[in-house]
């Protein structure tokens, strides 16, 4: 669904100019139609109140529409190269491209893309804030883990990491669709644990299942601040069910 983030390989990217976040507005994105194809503008237009916000907060945030998907390449996807995250669309030639909105009528497809955009621009919050694989103050991982192979016992900790920022970031788009469409919260909210679900039991790196279970009401963001602030509590909660 999303791309956990990783920045080492932008600079290897073949992309299409990179539209500026400074482009992003609540209405549709002053692009040229022939630089977009309809899903890609969709897919930006339903982002753009999350861009916007982004902006307002000074997250340094690029948007690289990638003029052909590559073998393993995911839809939507967050990076960092060169001190700014980069939201990355990979949706020509991709036969992925919009499968995680199967079953959902189009009418109801926007708000979910925009809670896939909240998730992304959560990863960029963390890695700007220097936080990227920290757990908050106060915890510390117990507990030792034993393997003849380090690099099995490296795998777990990545897995790990990986685990706890996907948490993070899926609080993150809950947290702004209760911020900005309260009556939408409990659809998006199963939408996200339906997904959840279906993924594979080996893809433990992307279990966000514990979190999803403390955020079954949007009151749970009720807390003042940015939506990176408000998920705190939640997340650290789920630290202590879940590791």
């Amino acid at each position: 669904m999303y791309s956990e983030f990783s920045y080492p390989e932008f600079a290897m990217l073949k992309i299409l100019p990179s539209l500026l976040l400074a482009a992003a507005t609540a209405a549709a994105l002053p692009v040229s139609a022939a630089q977009l194809t309809p899903v890609e503008t969709r897919w930006l237009n339903a982002a753009a109140p999350v861009l916007a916000y982004a902006k307002s907060v000074d997250l340094p945030i690029d948007i690289i529409v990638q003029p052909q998907a590559g073998p393993n390449d995911v839809p939507l996807a967050m990076g960092m190269a060169d001190g700014r995250c980069k939201l990355v669309l990979s949706m020509r030639g991709n036969p992925q491209a919009e499968t995680i909105l199967d079953g959902v009528p189009d009418v109801q497809r926007d708000v979910l893309i925009e809670a896939m955009a909240a998730h992304e621009v959560g990863h960029c919050w963390r890695i700007v804030q220097g936080s990227w694989h920290a757990l908050p103050a106060g915890f510390t991982e117990m507990g030792t883990e034993q393997a003849d192979d380090p690099a099995l016992l490296e795998l777990s900790k990545q897995q790990r990491e990986t685990r706890r920022e996907e948490g993070y970031s899926d609080l993150v788009a809950l947290a702004w669709i209760q911020r900005s469409h309260p009556a939408e919260y409990g659809r998006v909210h199963a939408w996200l644990q339906k997904v959840r679900d279906a993924q594979p039991h080996t893809h433990t790196s992307h279990d966000t299942r514990t979190w999803l279970r403390l955020a079954g009401q949007g009151a749970v963001f009720a807390g003042a601040g940015t939506p990176f602030e408000q998920v705190a509590p939640v997340w650290s909660a789920g630290l202590l069910h879940g590791e």
